[in-house]
């Protein structure tokens, strides 16, 4: 009786031992993984593309089309790989043959930061599918350094645009001195990532405000923090967009009415739980970027590498806000 339990104890090990490492392997495999993310991307993209895979028309052919270079670095950002370097030292070590086509380094980079207005179409489009009548976004802000405060005064990265340029910051939450930027990123009610801008570190958040409208929300909900707190705005965007901005009051505001509840404490947790997520699995906060349009680049990748995470979960009938499993499929 012993030896059978045995026998019976070892195989269910053994097929809790493969299922494991089958998991792995379809999460970290390179190669599976772009096949799926390019799937997706082309059928978010179609109406784009052209017949060729391109975005746009080319008088010489490129090697890899634009489809590719995108699914690319969204596979790449979702995997935690943020190094070009690593990347293709990957690439040329395990898939050689698999990817034939691709560019040399430098190219690639070209590439992908030519692909910048397009790579935020990827998270629009799935946002459309996931929550096609979405008429509640949050707003908020989190920190994007791009060196120690310490190098901040020596530091000559990202500095190219005269209008948007790092600076010194404090984030009241994070409790975090940095140099860099803001990023504000607006969600749907269900956490998928519709539109992001950023500013620098020094700016407050409620000056983002008076971008709202190229967003093209309309008629909506707007949760925001009481950064974002402005009679001004909040009348302006209700005027010209129809967009309520829904905000706490601080303390000392005795004579305004409020429509803040707990329900909108309890929907802003989304966001925040999305902005660890990128923190964590995507490394949002470390980043190798020396241009201003390379750091940009970068983070439309991530979010629109989010919402492709989000999608596929979407497909797969689960949680669509359990980024780390999104692979495991």
């Amino acid at each position: 009786m012993a030896v059978k339990l045995t026998n019976k104890l070892c195989t269910i090990l053994k097929f809790s031992i493969l299922e494991k490492f089958l998991t792995f392997f379809y999460m970290h495999n390179l190669k599976t993984n772009f096949e799926k993310i390019r799937r997706i991307c082309k059928s978010v993209l179609a109406k784009y593309l052209y017949a060729d895979g391109n975005l746009e028309r080319y008088r010489n052919k490129p090697r890899m089309n634009d489809l590719d270079i995108i699914a690319l670095s969204l596979t790449a950002e979702a995997l935690g790989i943020d190094s070009e370097n690593y990347l293709y030292g990957k690439i040329k070590s395990d898939y050689p043959q698999y990817f034939s086509q691709l560019p040399d380094r430098s190219n690639y980079n070209r590439r992908k930061r030519r692909m910048q207005r397009y790579i935020p179409w990827v998270s629009e489009s799935i946002a459309g599918i996931i929550d096609p009548e979405a008429d509640r976004y949050i707003l908020d802000s989190i920190p994007v350094p791009v060196c120690q405060p310490v190098r901040a005064n020596r530091a000559a990265i990202c500095r190219e645009d005269p209008t948007v340029y790092p600076s010194r910051g404090y984030h009241a939450s994070h409790r975090l001195h940095y140099y860099g930027f803001k990023m504000q990123l607006v969600i749907s009610r269900s956490g998928v990532p519709v539109h992001f801008g950023i500013t620098a570190a020094n700016v407050h958040d409620v000056n983002y405000l008076q971008w709202m409208n190229e967003t093209q929300l309309t008629d909506c909900e707007l949760v925001a923090d009481k950064g974002y707190l402005s009679l001004g705005y909040q009348t302006s965007l209700f005027e010209e967009s129809r967009i309520r901005l829904i905000t706490p009051l601080r303390a000392n505001m005795k004579n305004r009415l409020s429509g803040w509840n707990a329900g909108y404490r309890y929907a802003r947790k989304r966001i925040e739980t999305l902005f660890s997520q990128l923190c964590d699995q995507l490394m949002l906060k470390r980043n190798y970027a020396k241009t201003l349009d390379g750091l940009f680049t970068r983070l439309c990748a991530k979010i629109s590498a989010v919402a492709v995470l989000q999608y596929t979960n979407f497909l797969n009938n689960r949680n669509i806000n359990r980024l780390k499993h999104a692979l495991a499929v």
